[in-house]
């Protein structure tokens, strides 16, 4: 039995339903939300049938750790997971960007990047073809860019960790910069990492620029916590306010003035400190940030349930608001500008045969005004009329093709400009192309496989995003604070 793109969907759909029976029954209801949404995007042409709207969301909580080389990425994970899994050291140690989850297994094992690639419940499912449209031929290369590592710790159930290699924009390739992108859009929680022992962010611009500056405008970018460590080595000069002060001064000239840096550093790897008093001080403010930081992780259960249901709601809204009204206001103007210049060559043809076959051929002229349509004309005359109509509705059939084939190529390119969001411009393109298309009428007003049923569809879909994130407030929330409400099963938490 074949493996159509369809069932490879569809099986990929059941294993996530699979996996959600157990963790979030509420989510579990949003995949069948999705598949409704697909149905729609399907027959719109927005959505190739081997993609499911489901699958471009990890399902799995995301929390992301960026920062510069040497500023203890690694041993902040090692000491948080509480085994010796990244290598440390003071100079960049693996270019590699690390996706860490949970086993059951005791030894720790290490996975190529296809682990990643080719599984759609995690972050990368298919990266490999956006790598190859960036850069040519690094997609083929997926096992340099990414790797898999499994550990036994509870503090992973349920979660996914990314560990990105030491940052450093002026020598990143395009590849790399993509991958740092995707990452950041798709987490619920960015670690940004900078290193205390180097005090002089300026020279850090390009950096700071491509980890602060464009995440600034972002609707998420409360999910951004920027975490200056090791800061022990302060201790010697007692200026750690001074160094404080001079990144939050060169966070400012990227355009961030709100927040702050979380101070931390590593008790085990610390200068000592002798005086008790500073170092009263100095462990005083570890424990805070440490604290805060801790509980922003556990949360992020929580924050990814609302987020898949956002990425739900966001996805209906965008194919109702952007995508039916853009389409149909491209149709018409396509339809205009095909229905006018089939009239002016119509015209021009039809004009240019009878002129030719008035000033060159007289007779004929006259047999075809009077002989082909005259009473008692000859069979073979119309078995003749009958050919010069087939082969002249052929001809202007043909011209209409490619008509239609050449105006949607011509216009496309100007009308793709007109979206700045990359996710819609893609949907836009294959709907456009699907609405072009040589099956497609060029007298419908309406989106092809948009109509009442697909509407409803629609609506329901985003009156039933409504209901999950309700059901997701009875979870957590008691608004009346009756105590006589039974606490609900918290379903998110980690079983």
């Amino acid at each position: 039995m074949f493996d159509t793109p369809s069932s490879h969907v569809e099986r990929r759909l059941n294993g996530l339903e699979k996996h959600l029976k157990q963790e979030n029954p509420v989510l579990l209801q949003v995949v069948q939300s999705f598949r409704e949404l697909d149905s729609i995007a399907y027959r719109m042409g927005i959505l190739e049938r081997t993609e499911s709207f489901a699958t471009r969301v990890p399902w799995w909580p995301m929390i992301s750790i960026l920062g510069t080389f040497s500023s203890g990425k690694s041993t902040f994970i090692n000491h948080f997971l509480g085994h010796k899994l990244q290598r440390t050291g003071n100079q960049a140690v693996d270019d590699k960007f690390t996706v860490i989850c949970y086993s059951k297994e005791e030894n720790i094992r290490t996975l190529p990047g296809l682990a990643l690639d080719a599984d759609p419940r995690f972050p990368f499912y298919q990266i490999s073809k956006e790598l190859e449209r960036v850069s040519p031929g690094e997609g083929q290369r997926i096992d340099a860019y990414l790797q898999l590592k499994t550990c036994p710790t509870e503090k992973l159930r349920g979660k996914i960790l990314i560990d990105s290699p030491g940052f450093d924009a002026d020598a990143q390739r395009n590849a790399t910069l993509q991958i740092t992108d995707h990452i950041m859009d798709l987490s619920d929680l960015v670690l940004v990492f900078f290193d205390a022992r180097h005090p002089e962010p300026g020279a850090m611009k390009d950096t700071l620029d491509h980890l602060v500056k464009n995440t600034i405008n972002r609707s998420d970018s409360n999910k951004f916590l920027f975490i200056l460590n090791q800061v022990d080595c302060t201790v010697r000069e007692d200026n750690l306010e001074d160094i404080v002060a001079a990144w939050q001064r060169a966070l400012a000239q990227s355009g961030l003035t709100a927040g702050h840096f979380y101070q931390i550093y590593n008790k085990e790897a610390a200068y000592v400190i002798e005086d008790p008093q500073l170092r009263e001080r100095y462990e005083n403010k570890l424990q805070v940030d440490m604290a805060d930081l801790q509980l922003r992780i556990q949360r992020v259960e929580v924050e990814r349930a609302y987020r898949i249901i956002g990425v739900l709601e966001h996805t209906a809204k965008l194919i109702h608001l952007e995508c039916v009204p853009r389409l149909r206001d491209w149709v018409a103007r396509w339809r205009k500008a095909v229905l006018t210049i089939d009239a002016i060559l119509y015209g021009l043809i039809a004009v240019g045969v009878a002129s030719g076959i008035m000033v060159h051929n007289p007779p004929l002229a006259s047999w075809l005004d009077i002989g082909l349509w005259a009473e008692g004309s000859t069979p073979w005359q119309s078995v003749l009329v009958d050919f010069l109509a087939a082969t002249g509705t052929i001809a202007l059939l043909s011209v209409h093709m490619l008509v239609r084939k050449w105006t949607a190529r011509f216009m496309s390119k100007g009308l793709l400009k007109e979206v700045e969001q990359s996710e819609l411009r893609e949907y836009m393109r294959k709907g456009f192309l699907r609405n072009t298309g040589p099956l497609a009428s060029v007298f419908r007003k309406q989106p092809v496989g948009w109509g009442r049923l697909a509407q409803m569809k629609l609506m329901r879909v985003l009156k039933s995003s409504d209901s999950y994130v309700q059901n997701l407030n009875d979870q957590f929330t008691n608004p009346s604070g009756r105590s006589d409400v039974p606490n609900p099963k918290v379903m998110l938490e980690v079983n």
